[in-house]
């Protein structure tokens, strides 16, 4: 009996969706890089992240003591959670296919880990304590202004902050930006909107568009977010990983890819929740 195939024969293949999968869920994920990250590789599944007040300094005279302020942290913890995919590849489809069987399942399993991971730090928006906006209402560069001044009270530099909005509100935003797609207040956020529909800034705020930012229940409702990225932590135990096992009988391969992280809020008060209603859904 010859043309088995073994396990010997899709080493190969097995490292293509390793490679792949790692480069795509790094590609993909967009709110990964706007928070902060905590690595937990090696430790336990949890971490407590400690928060501390802001304090004030006072005039005081000379040859007169200082009174003391307490230092009180509180702390915010993050409890890591597995998160995976499985699928199992026969040896005839991996033989038989006409496609690189091993990139597709790769981007697969890079993309539905990267999107997972946004889902759940996008779901925090909807426990800001502020919010801005109204979920019958399209999103206008009046209400992103808005939102930039609140972070803005907070002390923060607003050039670190970023507006997560679904595709479909972004839409709404650039037109109202843009006077309808003509005649701009601002010529030079025209010229980025018309040319590449690349939004950019608006009031300080740096705005990232994300089709993972789902409607709240209602068509064209949604709960977008506005934040520093000291509002929100990302604790990560293990990165993706890609794992194989050899499934004799069923003359086929198991391939799961995992990943384990927990997420949570850290300061309330630097992100803020933008409701709004897309006007073409």
């Amino acid at each position: 009996m010859a043309d088995e195939t073994t396990s010997s024969t899709l080493g190969e293949l097995y490292t293509e969706i390793v490679a792949e999968a790692l480069f795509v869920a790094q590609e993909a994920s967009v709110l990964r890089n706007l928070v902060t990250n905590y690595n937990i590789t090696g430790q336990g599944k949890e971490i407590s992240v400690p928060i501390y007040a802001a304090v004030s300094a006072a005039a005081v005279a000379e040859a007169t003591d200082l009174s003391n302020t307490a230092v009180n942290p509180t702390e915010a913890t993050f409890t890591a959670s597995e998160h995976g995919v499985m699928t199992t590849l026969t040896d005839l489809g991996a033989s038989t296919a006409s496609r690189n069987v091993a990139a597709d399942i790769g981007k697969l399993f890079g993309n539905a880990i990267a999107k997972r991971l946004d889902q759940d730090l996008i779901a925090l928006f909807d426990g800001f304590s502020t919010g801005k906006g109204a979920d019958n209402t399209a999103l206008t560069a009046a209400t992103v202004f808005e939102v930039a001044a609140t972070l803005r009270n907070q002390n923060l530099p607003i050039n670190e902050c970023a507006l997560v909005i679904p595709p479909t509100v972004a839409y709404d935003l650039k037109a109202n930006a843009t006077n309808s797609f003509v005649n701009p207040a601002d010529a030079r956020l025209q010229n980025s909107i018309m040319g590449t529909g690349f939004i950019g800034s608006v009031g300080g705020i740096n705005v990232y568009e994300s089709s993972n930012v789902t409607n709240s229940g209602t068509t064209g409702d949604y709960k977008c977010g506005a934040f520093h990225p000291s509002a929100i932590g990302l604790a990560m135990r293990q990165d993706l990983k890609v794992e194989t096992q050899r499934d004799a009988s069923l003359r086929g391969t198991e391939i799961v890819a995992t990943a384990v992280w927990g997420e949570g809020e850290i300061y309330d008060s630097y992100g803020v929740e933008v409701e709004a209603d897309s006007s073409i859904e």
